[in-house]
């Protein structure tokens, strides 16, 4: 597992304090799996909610979001799955059978999203433009969280983060 915590390019938890938004980095203890993040999550102070935003290998992404009692999750490329345990622990989560049992949906030369596309639709982004992210094959996790926390209004905080130049 400490070599698959190496291969996390970043994870953020970011979350709203009045209007502004905050982005704090998330422990490696946080990152085992899907429950472990919603706890680490469930801790900050905000009434919208928090979010997670995590890439892996520059190969794939996973957002999760709490709210309430409420948590979504929605990762990349359900193929990573097959290397990953932090992706694995999403298809548990989300209760899904084994890749092999998902057909086209597991095509690793087409990678298709799992979970819930409008996870951040009452922030701004809905389902659709998410959607239009996650079919561009040329974005690396980095750029299309990017452009997603650019949607929600806190981009630039995101880019200085991961030391992203700004587009």
């Amino acid at each position: 597992m400490s070599e698959q915590l190496d291969a996390i390019d970043f994870a953020f938890a970011a979350y709203r304090e009045g209007e502004d938004w905050i982005l704090d980095d998330l422990a490696d203890d946080h990152l085992l799996d899907v429950e472990t993040i919603v706890s680490a999550l469930r801790r900050l102070p905000s009434a919208r909610g928090a979010l997670a935003l995590i890439g892996v290998d520059e190969d794939f992404f996973l957002i999760v979001r709490v709210t309430d009692l409420r948590a979504s999750v929605l990762l990349s490329d359900v193929t990573a799955a097959d290397e990953w345990d932090l992706a694995a622990s999403v298809i548990d989560y989300l209760g899904l059978p084994d890749l092999d049992d998902l057909g086209d949906l597991a095509d690793p030369d087409n990678p298709s999203p799992v979970g819930d596309l409008a996870l951040l639709s009452d922030l701004g982004v809905p389902s659709e433009e998410l959607a239009e992210l996650l079919d561009d094959p040329e974005l690396y996790p980095d750029e299309a969280l990017s452009d997603i926390a650019r949607l929600l209004g806190f981009g630039e905080l995101f880019d200085d983060a991961v030391d992203l130049a700004s587009a």
